[in-house]
C-alpha cells in the first residue's frame, strides 16, 4: 500500500481530507515551481521553443523573452483560450491547438510539464528527438506512481515538505479552501524506473532525477553530430 493510498483510506479518508485542507491553506503550484529549473537549463541557441501541453500559458510567457519565437500547444480548448489571453501582448508567441505530433520543427527547446504521462511515451520521446534541432534541449517535468523503495521515500519526503514549501511560497493563509485543478489531470501509470529505461533508450545520456513535489525531471541535449 502506498502512502497516498493509506492517507485516502485511513479513518475513512479523514487523514487525506485533513492533509488536503492543510495544503490548501498555503497553496502552491507544483508545476509552476519548476519553471525556474527550466529557465536555468535553456539551450545555448534560442531561436524557437515549443511547450507541449502549455496549459494556461505561464511557461510560454516566461520563455518569450529568451527565444525568437515560442509555440504553445495544448489539445484542450479552454487551455488554448486562457493561454492565448495570457500571451496576447507577446508578438513572438503563438498558441496552437493542432496535434503536436504533426509539428515538424526544428525547435531549439521542447518542454513538457506534467504532460508525458498523458501520451504514448515511446512515440512522444521519438517525436521530440525528431523535431529537436542539433544542440536543442528537451526539458520535462513529470509524474510517476510510487513503486520502488526509493519512490516511496521520495513520496514521503514530498508529503512532509509540501505544506512547508507552501508556507514559504504563500505565507498568507488562503481561506478559499480546497480548489479543483485548473487544468485537465490524469494519474500516471508508468513507474519511474520503467520510464527511465525508456528514456535511456530513446535519449542516450539524458539526465533524469526525482524531485520534491511528487515530480521528476528529464533533461536531454540532442547531439550535434
Amino acid at each position: 500500500m502506498t502512502l497516498r493510498t493509506f492517507a485516502r483510506t485511513c479513518a475513512g479518508g479523514a487523514l487525506s481530507t485533513a492533509m488536503a485542507r492543510l495544503n490548501a491553506r498555503h497553496p502552491w503550484s507544483h508545476n509552476d515551481h519548476f519553471h525556474r529549473w527550466i529557465l536555468a537549463n535553456l539551450p545555448a541557441r534560442r531561436r524557437t521553443a515549443l511547450d507541449v501541453g502549455c496549459g494556461q500559458g505561464a511557461l510560454v510567457e516566461s520563455l518569450a523573452p529568451h527565444f525568437g519565437s515560442v509555440l504553445g500547444n495544448d489539445a484542450d480548448r479552454t487551455m488554448q483560450r486562457q493561454a492565448a489571453d495570457r500571451c496576447a501582448g507577446l508578438a513572438n508567441v503563438v498558441i496552437d491547438g493542432s496535434d503536436w505530433s504533426d509539428l515538424d520543427g526544428p525547435f531549439d527547446l521542447v518542454t513538457m510539464i506534467a504532460v508525458l504521462h498523458h501520451l504514448d511515451v515511446d512515440a512522444a520521446l521519438a517525436h521530440v528527438r525528431e523535431v529537436l534541432a542539433p544542440g536543442g534541449r528537451f526539458l520535462a517535468v513529470g509524474l510517476a506512481p510510487p513503486v520502488s523503495l526509493a519512490d516511496h521515500l521520495w513520496d514521503a519526503a514530498s508529503i512532509v515538505t509540501n505544506p512547508v514549501i507552501g508556507l514559504a511560497k504563500h505565507p498568507r493563509r488562503d481561506r478559499g479552501g480546497v480548489q479543483p485543478p485548473a487544468y485537465p489531470v490524469q494519474d500516471p501509470t508508468l513507474a519511474y524506473d520503467d520510464l527511465r529505461r525508456r528514456v535511456e533508450v530513446a535519449m542516450p545520456g539524458a539526465s533524469m532525477r526525482r524531485r520534491l513535489g511528487f515530480r521528476h525531471t528529464i533533461a536531454w541535449t540532442k547531439p550535434t553530430t
